[in-house]
């Protein structure tokens, strides 16, 4: 499969939330719901199944994080419980929320440079 380099690069476009195929219009209608088609060049989105992927991900980067803080947080300064509580379940929020559109944009745009789609059995 020879590669366009006129392509505009999926990762680049997709932490943007732009189109796969022209880099230009926007790919998300609202925050996370998909366009059915790009106001530029008409792609039709409807391709576009990223199901849980994005989730995971935000789940596995914000959990290593998280985790992570509040560990050394515990040994370094041994805070109380309560404020254990608000920190880290407002850091997980807040990362979750804004991990959770670029890496589904990523996905999408990935989804389409690859030409990935649902596998079937050959007859």
């Amino acid at each position: 499969m020879a590669h366009d380099p006129s392509a505009p690069s999926p990762v680049t476009t997709g932490l943007k939330g732009l189109c796969p195929r022209c880099g230009k219009g926007h790919l998300f209608q609202g925050y996370l719901k998909v366009q059915p088609k790009c106001e530029v060049c008409g792609l039709d989105l409807a391709f576009a199944d990223t199901g849980d992927g994005p989730a995971f991900f935000v789940m596995s980067i914000v959990g290593i994080v998280v985790v992570g803080l509040a560990l050394w947080a515990e040994f370094a300064f041994e805070p109380p419980i309560w404020l254990h509580i608000v920190l880290w379940t407002t850091l997980s929020i807040v990362l979750s929320l804004a991990m959770v559109r670029p890496l589904k944009g990523v996905l999408v745009n990935l989804q389409y440079h690859h030409k990935a789609e649902e596998g079937r059995f050959e007859k």
